[in-house]
């Protein structure tokens, strides 16, 4: 089952949040800023961040992280920690 959106607006910057809860109760949030950029942690414990300008990071539930760097002219180079 999706998890329940408990809150979710756009505060006076505009960029909006949303907080959501799972059925198990596990907390996960997002924001998405009008830059372009955006995060989720996940209520799994994942996490996901994307600068909007060619930066990604990703963190699985169990703390890996993968970064990817992207160029506008469209080559990319990713590693893992």
């Amino acid at each position: 089952m999706p998890d329940k959106v408990t809150y979710s607006g756009t505060n006076s910057q505009g960029n909006h949040y949303c907080n959501r809860q799972s059925d198990s109760g596990d907390r996960g949030y997002h924001y998405s800023n009008t830059n372009g950029s955006y995060y989720y942690q996940n209520t799994n414990g994942s996490k996901y961040y994307n600068s909007g300008s060619g930066y990604t990071q990703y963190t699985s539930p169990a703390g890996s992280t993968t970064q990817t760097y992207s160029s506008p002219s469209g080559s990319s180079k990713s590693g893992k920690k």
